[in-house]
């Protein structure tokens, strides 16, 4: 079991908050095994929240009997930490435990110095001073979230939660992470390379490119043709594909080829489950490449080459391994 705990602290970021208790903290029996999660801060209690809310945790001054920490914002101006709190925090990192940082919270990875030399991101407004404090970090502009197994960042709130569905495909598998992205009320379209600023995030026609997405994602088995794609969405070719750099900063059909990927990597996963062996495969490839929408076995192994760096086959024995 994964023990999580979510660093708080006083006029602490509630929104985002909020987003690691419904990741992490949310009992889920469905699951045989699911997260043990709990909510910490270095200050004394009560903390006061927005609004005039007051919030009761437990006070703790290390962190060590956990595995994943999550910062849910933290000031972007920068704030006082007792150099006790500071080791516990760097302690942390050195055992090589996962750290997560939500929105501004890169801020305090960035002061620890945890970030120097890694991939990192923070919400738009403050890309600015977060490169102006941290030069050493490679800042990364316009994505989501970077993620390397080991130390996340997200863009934003929203972002948040798709960081942490991220982590949960990782720790768990696309079955279960598209279990509670469904439970969240999320679509799987969003991945970490997408642009986290969209010119126009109202539609003039109100859902009509979210439906041509889910109508994509349903008939993902049958060949898709982009001008259909586009007109499904009441958008001209060429608007049209700008909407789709601008929102997921990739083209239409890299972005039917992502789906087609993540179909084929839970049939790969869940193939691996009901195999009487671990390892073995009860369908065949050509089967998996089928029901995924690619046109042959040959096809999804250099989609699965191209942008997984391994073969179907690779993937799944290392699935099976984990």
């Amino acid at each position: 079991m994964i023990k999580v705990a979510i660093l708080t602290r006083d006029h602490g970021a509630f929104f985002e908050l909020g987003c690691a208790l419904e990741l992490f903290a949310l009992p889920r029996p469905e699951f045989d095994s699911w997260y043990q999660c709990e909510v910490v801060s270095f200050a004394s209690c009560p903390l006061n929240m927005l609004g005039g809310v007051q919030l009761t945790v437990r006070q703790v001054d290390n962190l060590d009997e956990f595995d994943m920490l999550v910062v849910p914002g933290w000031p972007a101006s920068g704030a006082e930490l007792m150099q006790l709190h500071r080791e516990a925090l760097l302690r942390f990192y050195k055992a090589g435990k996962r750290l997560l940082s939500f929105c501004s919270g890169a801020f305090l990875l960035g002061e620890l110095g945890v970030l120097e030399g890694r991939e990192a991101t923070t919400h738009w407004r403050y890309a600015a001073l977060f490169q102006q404090r941290f030069p050493a970090v490679r800042y990364v502009e316009d994505v989501l979230y970077v993620y390397d197994g080991h130390i996340g960042c997200s863009a934003g709130s929203a972002a948040a939660i798709d960081l942490g569905i991220e982590v949960i495909r990782r720790d768990f598998g696309y079955q279960i992470a598209n279990q509670v992205a469904r439970r969240l009320v999320l679509s799987a379209h969003r991945k970490g390379g997408q642009s986290q600023f969209v010119e126009t995030p109202v539609l003039e026609r109100a859902n009509q490119f979210s439906q041509a997405l889910d109508w994509a994602v349903q008939n993902i088995r049958e060949p898709i043709d982009i001008n259909e794609f586009a007109q499904r969405a009441r958008m001209s070719r060429r608007t049209f594909d700008r909407k789709f750099r601008s929102t997921f900063n990739m083209s239409a059909n890299d972005w039917l080829i992502q789906q087609k990927l993540n179909l084929a990597k839970g049939l790969l996963e869940s193939t691996v489950q009901k195999s009487v062996e671990p390892g073995t495969r009860a369908c065949s490839i050509e089967w998996i490449a089928g029901q995924s929408g690619f046109v042959n076995a040959i096809t999804m192994r250099h989609h699965f080459r191209k942008v997984l760096g391994v073969s179907p086959t690779q993937y799944q024995e290392q699935f099976a391994g984990a």
